[in-house]
C-alpha cells in the first residue's frame, strides 16, 4: 500500500513515515498542497491530510484530491472544533482525526477506510491463476486448488494465501501479514506465520508458492 503523507512539518511526517514503514507501508511526503497534487498517482491508496499547509488550505485541497480520485482521505489535523470536522467530511474526507492521535488508532483507522474503499470482486475476478493455471485462488469460495483438487488449508493458512493474492507481484511484510490475518501487531506472532507458510507449501506440495522475499516477507509466485 502505498499513502501519501500531506504535512508540512518536517518532524510530525518522519515520525510518522518511520512509524508506517515498521508497519509495512510504503509511504511519499508533500510538504504543501502542490507537492500532494503531483504526487497524488494511481497507486496512492490512502492520503493523510493535514489542513494547515503553507500554500493552500487542507479543505479546498481535500475538494481538489476528491475531484481527481476516489482514494481514501484522512483528515489529520491540530484543528479540533466541529466544524472543521463538518467541512473536512463534506469536502470528501472519509474520515477525521485530532492531533495528538495514537499512531495504532490511526493505522486502524487507515486499514478500515481502505477496507471500505475496495471493490466488491465478482466470483469470476475473485478467481486468481498461478504457474499457468496449475493452481487456482478462489477468493469467493475461499479454495485452493492444484490442478483442479481441492487443498486442504486452515482458515489462517487460506487467509495467508488471500493476503497474498490481492497484492498480485508485491512482497507483502511479514508485518502487515501479521496484522490482517491475525489482527495484532504483536511481532511474536512471526514465527507462526513461518510455520503456517511451511504448512501451505507442504501440502500444496510446491514449496515455490510462496516466495521468501529476504529482509521483508512473503510473495505469491507466478503473480
Amino acid at each position: 500500500m502505498r499513502i501519501l503523507i500531506v504535512e508540512d512539518d518536517e518532524r510530525v511526517a518522519a515520525a510518522l513515515e518511520a512509524f508506517l514503514a515498521r508497519s509495512g507501508y510504503a509511504t511519499v511526503r508533500a510538504a504543501d498542497g502542490a507537492s500532494a497534487l503531483e504526487l497524488l498517482g494511481v497507486d496512492t491508496e490512502v492520503v493523510l491530510l493535514d489542513l494547515g499547509l503553507p500554500d493552500v488550505d487542507g479543505i479546498d485541497l481535500c475538494r481538489r484530491i476528491r475531484g481527481r480520485s476516489d482514494v481514501p482521505i484522512v483528515i489529520v489535523t491540530a484543528r479540533n472544533q466541529v466544524t472543521e470536522r463538518i467541512l473536512g467530511l463534506r469536502a470528501g474526507a472519509d474520515d477525521f482525526v485530532v492531533k495528538p492521535y495514537d499512531v495504532h488508532e490511526l493505522l486502524a483507522r487507515i486499514e478500515a477506510v481502505t477496507r471500505r474503499s475496495r471493490p466488491t470482486r465478482t466470483e469470476s475476478e475473485a478467481r486468481v491463476l498461478l504457474d499457468g493455471g496449475e493452481v487456482q485462488i478462489d477468493l469467493v469460495g475461499r479454495q485452493v486448488l492444484v490442478e483442479g483438487g481441492v487443498i486442504d488449508l486452515t482458515r489462517k493458512e487460506f487467509d495467508i494465501v488471500a493476503v497474498l493474492a490481492r497484492y498480485p507481484g508485491v512482497a507483502v511484510p511479514k508485518e502487515r501479514l501479521i496484522r490482517e490475518v491475525w489482527n495484532t501487531d504483536w511481532r511474536g506472532f512471526g514465527h507462526s506465520l513461518e510455520v503456517h507458510v511451511g504448512a501451505i507449501r507442504k501440502k500444496t506440495g510446491d514449496r515455490r508458492l510462496i516466495e521468501t522475499v529476504r529482509g521483508v516477507g512473503y510473495r505469491l509466485a507466478g503473480s
